[in-house]
């Protein structure tokens, strides 16, 4: 494992449309692992369009992992069942953190500014266009992502992109 250069904050959101796995629903949860890390979701009883609003935390390290998150649904008495997988692509964020350290951004983004757009495409799982945007001082970026190996399924997700010297530097700042 190479040095960390930032926390990731992670958001699972929401999940949309999710494919059913028992008799009439699913009871799902999100694995979501950055190189050796892993977090997990609690487990939404019954759902198919599931609210979980929960943070994980990674440490960010160079060289840069790809972001993977799986979904099971939650069985008693057998191994879960799978019900899709994404990933998320952490270089644009990582790449807007290191320009906005060489180019300050105009009013120290106390609202929302948008600084760069990606857009779905084969090399990746956005079923709509996003933006890394710079929030109240912070590198945020907001995902739709497309569930594969299913019939159906989306999940919104949220990063946030900490860096580890900007931090120091703002604790140390404070006392």
């Amino acid at each position: 494992m190479g040095e960390v250069v930032a926390l990731l904050k992670v958001y699972i959101l929401r999940g949309k449309k999710l494919v059913v796995r028992d008799f009439t629903s699913s009871d799902p949860y999100v694995v979501v692992k950055l190189g050796n890390q892993t977090a997990k979701t609690k487990v939404i009883n019954s759902c198919l369009n599931p609210v979980w609003n929960e943070e994980l935390s990674f440490s960010a390290t160079d060289p840069l992992e790809i972001l993977k998150l799986e979904v099971f649904d939650r069985d008693r008495f057998k191994s879960d069942d799978k019900m899709g997988h994404t990933y998320l692509d952490l270089h644009p964020i990582a790449s807007v953190s290191r320009l906005r350290r060489v180019l300050p951004v105009t009013g120290n983004c106390r609202e929302e500014t948008k600084l760069r757009k990606v857009i779905p495409g084969p090399e990746n799982c956005l079923v709509s266009e996003s933006y890394v945007s710079c929030v109240d001082g912070e590198i945020v970026q907001d995902v739709r992502l497309r569930l594969d190996g299913v019939e159906s399924g989306e999940l919104e997700v949220k990063v946030k992109w900490v860096d580890v010297s900007s931090s120091a530097s703002t604790a140390a700042a404070a006392h």
